[in-house]
């Protein structure tokens, strides 16, 4: 089977006709394959919702119990027949519960990775390549001049700063879903032991992450009104990025305004943002990621979407590497 007749770009995102679903449709559907929790990817409204048990369990928590009609929790590997068309979710090291969907027919396998990383993540299981006709990318950081650094050596960024200025609060900002997770089990592991303060915003993820096994250690409200500021003194306290702009932010004394991202990468957004302490930790590939998956693959084809499309394009076509911009629209960098 050709692979634009296995799957294609419609305004509610891609579409398998053989099978009669879309996965991370931008809009409401009949039947739903979702990657991963991301509202860009992850919505409400859908009638039927296939998923990883953990993304599911991260829909129900954003969106409610009654996020769609139906739901069908998937075991990571598993073939399962949808429609006549074989389907199987593999691990795509983005954040806990997302996946990569391999779908396949007459002889023809397409892989969505949905959003992925290579670099290590103690908070949900590590990427693994698939082997397949086509591979559909992100390319979120798909330019060559995006190389981030080691997480770890980001972390001790922070860590450094608590110890040089032990009276000053380090305000961290990071996405609710995966980011402040992984920001927190990074700061663990580097051995910091104090407690962490997190904003309401990010109680019951980081609950449900802590329920899944993943050692978050003590972690405690971030309520002002209930106590002293004096308590958040040398202290991390860890916020979604809306929260910046809140009056939330403003209650802590002399903080120091750090926020977790890729894109801590472009001195301006920092800059913008008010940033005293950019920390580079990305929940996305980099350009050389990028370029070594797709490397490893080996496709006939690469389909790029949401992102820098055309440079990973032309990079695929110097390769010799057939490769086109899908130009999918409604897919945001939340995760990052």
């Amino acid at each position: 089977m050709r692979p634009e007749k296995l799957l294609f770009p419609t305004p509610e995102g891609l579409y398998c006709p053989a099978g009669a679903f879309h996965v991370d449709p931008v809009r409401p559907v009949d039947r739903a394959l979702i990657t991963h929790g991301h509202s860009d990817h992850a919505r409400s409204g859908h009638r039927a919702v296939l998923a990883t048990r953990q993304t599911l369990d991260i829909m129900k928590l954003r969106y409610g119990e009654d996020f769609c009609e139906s739901e069908q929790a998937v075991d990571l590997r598993a073939v399962l027949d949808v429609g006549g068309v074989a389907v199987s979710f593999h691990p795509a090291g983005h954040v806990l519960g997302s996946a990569q969907i391999a779908i396949e027919k007459d002889g023809t396998r397409i892989v969505v990775s949905g959003d992925y990383k290579r670099s290590a993540d103690p908070t949900c299981a590590p990427y693994q390549p698939v082997a397949c006709d086509v591979f559909i990318t992100e390319a979120t950081f798909g330019l060559p001049v995006f190389h981030h650094p080691d997480p770890r050596a980001e972390i001790g960024k922070l860590i450094t700063s608590l110890k040089q200025f032990p009276e000053r609060s380090h305000l961290v900002g990071a996405y609710a879903l995966g980011k402040a997770q992984r920001v927190i089990a990074l700061l663990r592991q580097a051995g910091y032991g104090e407690p962490i303060y997190i904003h309401g915003a990010l109680t019951k993820l980081c609950d449900y992450y802590q329920a899944q096994g993943i050692d978050l250690g003590e972690l405690r409200p971030a309520t002002v009104e209930r106590g002293n500021q004096d308590e958040f003194r040398g202290a991390v306290i860890v916020g979604p990025p809306s929260a910046f702009a809140d009056r939330w932010a403003r209650r802590f004394s002399d903080p120091v305004s750090s926020f977790a991202s890729g894109w801590m990468m472009v001195r301006q957004r920092a800059k913008q943002r008010g940033v005293e302490l950019p920390l580079v930790i990305s929940d996305h590939c980099d350009w050389p990621e990028l370029t070594q998956t797709i490397r490893e693959i080996a496709p006939q084809q690469v389909w790029v979407t949401h992102g820098r499309e055309e440079a990973l394009v032309r990079w695929c076509e110097l390769q010799g590497i057939a490769a086109r911009p899908l130009h999918l629209v409604g897919y945001e960098d939340e995760g990052d």
